[in-house]
């Protein structure tokens, strides 16, 4: 996770999701002061993006296990509008504050990385206020869609090597789509799901490359490994999906729910 591949990935990811999830934050009506916790915020980048987007919050906290993101995060520049956010280390499962701390809890990126995210999500109601929002980013690896290039079909990829390596590691490569039913379970209200779609007409190309590209390189031994395809093949897909995504002729799709809930 601390993987020069990872910050890229991060990086990337932030500029093309951002200016579509952005928009969603306002359904919340937050307070002026609001308090706003990023779990899993990894090197900050949505952290110090909701800093500038609420200047008048009375607290923005930023928490992850890794001790290297967070170095990083720290040396990002303070955010145009707003106070730098606080970058803490801890561990979602645990966190260290009190019941009922936080108007907005946010978390991205992070449900298909963890094993029991349910859990994760009923400590994630925990440090929610009654009447705060929950805002989960939950990544869904069956929801990417690109052409076949060359004879390779990238499908393959998501089907046979991603959904086996997070078998391997007991987390769950399609959990976006499981994501609102657990908030449902644990009480949450005015639940929702939102899609945004991460596509070739929509994003610029060059975000997307760079996406496919960071995860290409910190991904295709481990992929290969768990799953049942070679490391030849898994990075011919991976090259597949970054060859069409850069030819204005193609269109390739990622659709990343969005999960959201009111904690009663």
């Amino acid at each position: 996770m601390a993987d020069e591949s990872m910050l890229r990935t991060l990086r990337f990811q932030i500029e093309a999701i951002w200016p579509q999830e952005s928009k969603l934050f306002a359904r919340y009506a937050l307070p002026v002061d609001a308090c706003i916790l990023d779990v899993g915020c990894g090197t900050g980048e949505a952290t110090l993006r909701l800093a500038a987007m609420f200047p008048g919050a009375g607290r923005v906290c930023g928490v992850d296990v890794m001790p290297e993101l967070l170095a990083v995060a720290r040396r990002q520049p303070a955010p145009p509008l707003g106070r730098m956010p606080q970058f803490e280390q801890g561990d979602g499962f645990a966190l260290q504050f009190a019941d009922a701390s936080f108007d907005l809890v946010v978390c991205r990126h992070v449900t298909q990385l963890l094993p029991q995210p349910e859990r994760l999500l009923a400590e994630l109601r925990r440090v929610l206020k009654p009447g705060g929002w929950l805002h989960v980013l939950s990544e869904d690896y069956g929801m990417l869609h690109f052409p076949t290039r060359n004879g390779i079909d990238p499908d393959r990829l998501w089907h046979e090597a991603v959904v086996p390596y997070t078998h391997s590691t007991g987390t769950d490569a399609r959990i976006g789509r499981s994501t609102l039913p657990m908030l449902r379970s644990l009480g949450f209200t005015h639940t929702s799901v939102q899609y945004l779609t991460i596509d070739t007409e929509r994003v610029p190309r060059e975000y997307l490359v760079g996406i496919f590209t960071a995860w290409r390189d910190g991904y295709v031994e481990p992929l290969a490994a768990a799953g049942q395809l070679s490391q030849t093949e898994v990075r011919a897909m991976f090259d597949a999906i970054i060859a069409a995504v850069s030819d204005p002729q193609c269109y390739g799709v990622w659709h990343v729910p969005v999960v959201a809930g009111r904690c009663p």
